[in-house]
């Protein structure tokens, strides 16, 4: 019989509350008495914990020494002891606690990282040689301070087929290109993202051109959107490309308008989504030495 997450919990948080107080109380009436209380006590009947006094009628009274005792039998049965919180950590981790893996609480094995891609090393034995490779890394071992400019890619295909060596790029000599991720690397990419905002350095955006994928931009804190010229956007967008259950993310675009300047070039590229109600799927976007920059926000230069 396993002592259930929910059962260390109390247990582990009875531990701290005995730093001010000789006991804690926890009800134990039958028909009051919950599951976890339940759990306890034939947990410690199935492995020889006598409780005494401790379990009266009404209560579930627990000390020190009772909780040494609990403490005891889990490590001698290869358990992490009360005092280990297995919750964020990796298996290998856990592993270190004792016998339990801890799927539901433990951190993914993706849960820091994400996909770049970087200038290739050069050739490796048995591999064509390409200019850019794809690693899988995480995000924490990643010198922020040695790249001057962030690109986020929204689609994989994308990704894969992304070169920064573009017009639109041109200036930066160092880029951090990462796929924004899935369910897979999206909450690597949101940690990058996040600790990225507050370097305050340019973080391009490149992905759908509909109210999704710039909801996704002004999300992640992205500073730019990568576009074709307006030209090419008003002539190849068309509402096939604007999911109608993307409604519901027009109004933050909306809001988002009303605070631009007026000219500022956003507003130019928005209105094709917002009132001629048309999108383009980055796929479609075309020849990528065409592609411009376009500021996000007020204050921020747009394309050179």
């Amino acid at each position: 019989m396993l002592l259930s997450n929910r059962a260390r919990k109390l247990l582990r948080d009875a531990l701290a509350e005995l730093a001010d107080r000789a006991s804690v109380e926890k009800a134990s009436v039958e028909k009051k008495r919950g599951a976890v209380t339940n759990a306890i006590i034939e947990w410690c009947r199935d492995h020889d914990i006598e409780l005494g006094a401790r379990l009266t009628h009404d209560l579930l009274r627990l000390d020190a020494e009772l909780l040494g005792m609990i403490d005891e039998t889990l490590v001698g049965l290869g358990e992490p002891a009360l005092g280990a919180d297995l919750g964020g950590l990796s298996t290998t981790q856990q592993a270190a606690l004792g016998n339990r893996e801890d799927k539901a609480m433990r951190e993914k094995p993706r849960e820091q990282r994400v996909l770049a891609s970087l200038p290739a090393m050069g050739k490796r034995d048995g591999l064509i040689k390409r200019e850019r490779e794809v690693v899988d890394t995480d995000w924490r071992d990643i010198d922020l301070d040695a790249f001057e400019v962030l690109v986020q890619i929204e689609n994989l295909d994308g990704f894969y087929d992304f070169s920064p060596a573009i017009p639109a790029l041109e200036g930066w000599s160092s880029m951090l290109v990462l796929y924004r991720g899935d369910r897979h690397y999206g909450g690597g990419f949101s940690r990058l993202a996040e600790a990225w905002r507050a370097c305050g350095k340019p973080h391009l955006y490149l992905g759908d051109f509909d109210a999704k994928g710039v909801g996704i931009a002004l999300s992640s804190g992205a500073t730019h959107l990568l576009l074709p010229p307006l030209v090419v956007l008003a002539e190849r967008a068309n509402s096939q490309h604007l999911p109608p259950e993307q409604q519901s993310d027009q109004r933050r675009l909306r809001a988002h308008v009303a605070g631009l300047p007026v000219g500022h070039p956003l507003a130019d590229s928005l209105a094709i989504l917002l009132d001629d109600q048309r999108g383009l799927r980055q796929q479609w976007f075309g020849d990528a030495e065409r592609w411009q920059r376009v500021a996000l926000y007020d204050g921020l230069p747009s394309s050179p």
